[in-house]
């Protein structure tokens, strides 16, 4: 830096202009001045009718955009202050707002919204130009980078960075402190005084750029982004992208930007905005609202919402979800794959069970492509053979349509549902006549002989149902009826609300049972309650030539309904099919282990297949403008749930934790219209066995996503993100491309190590000499984290590590399954599993060789996530030695800081 008097007075006066600029933008804010309509009737006088949505949701989104801006203004006036230069040489200085800004009067600076299109100066190195919108050429030739605090009633930025194209970058710890009396040349009273000035002075201004100490357990905030993440999320609404790096290059905080800019329609170019609109008229559900962000674990959930909040973007558990949480209510309340007290066929999720083989979990992809192609070609060739046997048993029309029928689906061997269902819907409206005539004749034949058999004995259905209760069904009895009321023709009433009502379904149900089996010659298992009734009933049902004659008509209508709504029928019966899909690779030892495997359990893996299955049918159809016209009809009404569950835009945060299947789900819940599917993640941060492990995955997940890097590093020293590097390295990925800041001062400490630490207690008293060193070092106590290998020793090694700490009133909180307790100051300890996706000024590993016993596959891949946790500080103790795959890099660790 330049100690010449033009620098630090051209210092001093920026320093002067931006704290007054603040005072303005704060006045301007809380006196609510605004030159946006505010009146109902000025609002829908400016709407245009053909773009905008419901005037009246307009005007709140308006009112409520408006009072969200101003009251941030009011905490954090500016982000940046910019100056830039035209063709011809004019100059224009900026004060960038993280939301939107308001007017200043005539003589103040330009102010803009961050994220607009001017916004992007402030992500731009000195010296590099911008064309705007208009065609518009700026340079930019200084920069300040702001972090606004009130201090005692006035303004300040603390750690501001500025830069100018003949100084810095210097960080300068304080604005105001700028403002103070410059130190005098003349000698006098105050001479004792002026040296104390000129040491603040000098401490005030630091060469490079510094990094702030992180006080609080947070999500970094980094309020501009740099040039290479600016440009990735300013992309368009409708873009799918997969954004790679590394930790600490800033993944998470440009999704978050993203997500900012994209809910604000003034942020959104003119397509955008109209496209939008039009949405919001036939959903009306607000752009603002309709959107999704999933994360691996609830902790990262609950700090990524603070970031939002930040970014005034509300967002609630509704909008921030974990996968385990939203494929649980997906599944069990939307597309009823789940049982529930209402729905006993159901499956029951078992996080517990082990049926599944290690080439399923290891090749995710291939098993649900397997089992896709076979449940599509298990539904075409039912609606084949339903055709052949309205040929072969039907007459007259019936073997007329059936032979129409065969010969649509003869060509789609290939299993084409879309094609076939699009074929089969103009063919829904005879199929429902003619089974609504066959059903009229079974009812008929059946009720004669129920009639006959009430007037002989007015307690018969009571007895049957008494017989019914006193029997009862077996799960697998529940299911298998479930599997088999396909061929049934009951699906279509009402639940029963009476025993005698459900006596007479079930009496209905057994002769069309027997009466079928006459014609097929394949009766119910004799163990299963419906064989049971029939023996029940004996020779008080059909006769032998009504039975064949019944027999007929109930193959013809379970035949027939199978063109009523096969969109309904291909839908519903995925989880039926995955049942028969399940019995046939397993007796061909293929996907599952050996072993009995309970009808109604589920893997959450197995049912993300299932979800997928379904929403990627639903999805291609709804893609169709003609199913769209036609959804609110019975035929597509299958399909309303998975379009009520599209979004307008998708986030996945740390994407490598979810697997493909998981990360398929989620780019097919983005609305077909706005296909905006946004994921970042590290392939070297992968926690999970099943997780994402390569682009390739990913583009089977989403063929149409592509691939942005980041490779600027904004956390780590110099020596840690050195070993986080030859972590990845002896783990055998992916090289490890970091880059630090240029002008960053990025010097720390080497990690520590201490070994052959056994007993709780010994371990407490060597982290509490490392706490107290690190705040020596800092000044204060920064954020600290504790990692343990395993769930059970979060409270002890907490209760050991509080006692030796508590004369130093340092406060030392367990976190049970990645609960946050505690206050911001306080040193908490975490199981290692729930850490990913923050951020600490040091963190700890307890028995970092029992981690490697605890997870020996992905030893390497808790290790680099732990490690790269940590901005500074980094220590490891070990219970008997460092373990054997790290072994090499046992010259990197120090034994304590002081040293």
């Amino acid at each position: 830096m330049s100690n010449s008097d033009d620098t630090r007075k051209h210092l001093e006066s920026v320093a002067n202009e931006t704290l007054e600029t603040f005072e303005a933008i704060e006045a301007r804010a809380r006196t609510n001045p605004t030159e946006r309509p505010t009146s109902p009737e000025d609002v829908l006088a400016n709407l245009n009718v053909a773009t905008s949505s419901n005037p009246i949701m307009e005007l709140d989104r308006i009112r409520r955009a408006n009072t969200a801006s101003l009251r941030h203004l009011q905490q954090e006036p500016a982000i940046a202050r910019i100056v830039a230069v035209d063709l011809e040489g004019g100059s224009y200085t900026y004060y960038i707002c993280r939301t939107s800004p308001v007017t200043l009067p005539h003589g103040h600076a330009k102010l803009a919204s961050y994220r607009s299109p001017v916004g992007r100066l402030a992500s731009l190195p000195v010296g590099e130009e911008l064309e705007l919108p208009k065609g518009e050429v700026r340079e930019v030739v200084e920069k300040a980078m702001l972090r606004p605090i009130r201090v005692e009633q006035r303004w300040d930025s603390k750690n501001s960075i500025l830069e100018g194209e003949t100084y810095g970058p210097l960080t300068v710890e304080s604005l105001r402190a700028l403002l103070a009396r410059a130190p005098s040349d003349e000698v006098d009273e105050q001479f004792l005084e002026q040296l104390f000035e000129e040491e603040l002075q000098s401490a005030n201004l630091a060469e490079g750029i510094r990094r702030a100490v992180l006080t609080q357990m947070e999500l970094r905030d980094q309020p501009v982004l740099d040039k290479f993440q600016d440009e990735i999320f300013r992309l368009p609404l409708e873009s799918r992208i997969l954004l790679l790096g590394h930790p600490g290059t800033g993944k998470t905080t440009t999704l978050i930007r993203r997500l900012g800019q994209k809910l604000d329609l003034d942020s959104l170019s003119d397509d955008e905005r109209s496209l939008v609109q039009n949405i919001e008229r036939s959903t009306e559900v607000p752009h603002e609202k309709s959107w999704l962000m999933f994360t691996p674990t609830s902790l990262l959930q609950q700090y990524v919402k603070e970031s939002f909040s930040r970014e005034q973007v509300p967002a609630s558990d509704y909008h921030v979800r974990t996968w385990k949480d939203y494929r649980l209510e997906a599944a069990r309340n939307v597309f009823g794959l789940l049982r529930t007290s209402t729905k006993k066929g159901g499956f029951v999720l078992q996080d517990s069970v082990n049926y599944l083989g290690v080439h399923a979990t290891g090749n995710l992809t291939s098993w649900f492509d397997d089992f896709e192609a076979w449940q599509r070609s298990a539904y075409v060739k039912r609606l084949q053979i339903s055709a052949k046997e309205l040929v072969s048993i039907g007459e007259g029309r019936i073997a007329e349509f059936g032979e129409a029928l065969a010969a649509l689906l003869e060509p789609n061997e290939a299993a084409d549902i879309n094609q076939i269902l699009r074929g089969l819907y103009g063919k829904a409206a005879d199929a429902k006549k003619m089974a609504d005539e066959l059903k009229s004749e079974i009812d008929g034949a059946i009720r004669q002989v129920l009639v006959l058999q009430i007037n002989r004995n007015r307690s018969f259905l009571d007895e049957l149902a008494e017989f019914r209760d006193s029997i009862g069904a077996t799960e697998e009895e529940i299911v298998e009826e479930g599997e088999n009321q396909e061929e049934d023709d009951e699906e279509e009433e009402e639940s029963p609300q009476t025993r005698r009502k459900s006596a007479e379904i079930a009496f209905r149900r057994a002769l069309r049972t027997q009466a079928r089996a006459a014609v097929r010659g394949r009766m119910p298992k004799s163990a299963t309650a419906t064989a049971k009734i029939i023996d029940w009933i004996g020779g008080r049902g059909l006769d032998d030539e009504k039975q064949i004659e019944v027999g007929k008509g109930v193959i013809l209508l379970a035949s027939v309904r199978t063109f009523v709504n096969p969109a309904r029928l291909y839908f519903s019966g995925v989880a039926r099919r995955y049942r028969s899909f399940r019995r046939a690779c397993q007796s061909d030892e293929r996907w599952y282990m050996a072993g009995a495997i309970r009808p109604t359990d589920i893997h959450p893996l197995e049912l993300d297949m299932l979800l997928l299955s379904i929403l990627r049918g639903a999805r291609s159809l709804l893609s169709s403008r003609d199913v769209q016209r036609n959804l609110k009809g019975s035929f597509w009404a299958v399909l309303q749930p998975v379009q009520e569950s599209f979004r307008n835009q998708i986030f996945a945060d740390e994407a490598t934790d979810f697997s493909p299947v998981q990360l398929a789900c989620m780019s097919a819940l983005s609305l077909p219209a706005i296909p905006s599917f946004f994921a970042c993640g590290d392939f070297n941060q992968r926690l999970t066995s099943w997780g994402t492990r390569s682009v390739a995955e990913v583009k089977w997940a989403d063929s149409r996503i592509g691939i942005e890097r980041v490779t600027i590093g904004y956390r780590q020293s110099r020596e840690l993100n050195e070993f986080a590097h030859e972590i990845v390295r002896i783990g055998g990925e992916a090289d490890y491309e970091v880059v630090l800041p240029k002008h960053a001062v990025r010097e720390g400490f080497p990690p520590v190590l201490a070994e052959n630490m056994r007993d709780d207690l010994d371990v407490g008293i060597w982290l509490a000499d490392r706490v107290t060193e690190i705040e020596r070092f800092v000044g204060q106590l920064p954020s600290i984290a504790i990692l343990v290998p395993e769930e059970e020793q979060v409270v002890s090694i907490a209760t050991a590590l509080q006692e030796t700490l508590a004369e130093q009133n340092i406060n030392v909180v367990a976190c049970p399954n990645g609960q946050v307790i505690g206050q911001d100051n306080d040193i908490r300890v975490f199981d290692a599993q729930h850490i990913k996706g923050l951020e600490f000024e040091a963190v700890f590993f307890k028995d970092v060789d029992r981690l490697a016993e605890v997870y020996p596959d992905l030893f390497d891949k808790f290790l680099y996530v732990g490690a790269t946790r940590a901005a500074t500080f980094l220590g490891l103790t070990c219970s008997g030695s460092l373990p054997t795959a790290i072994s090499d890099l046992r010259s990197m660790f120090s034994t304590n800081w002081d040293g």
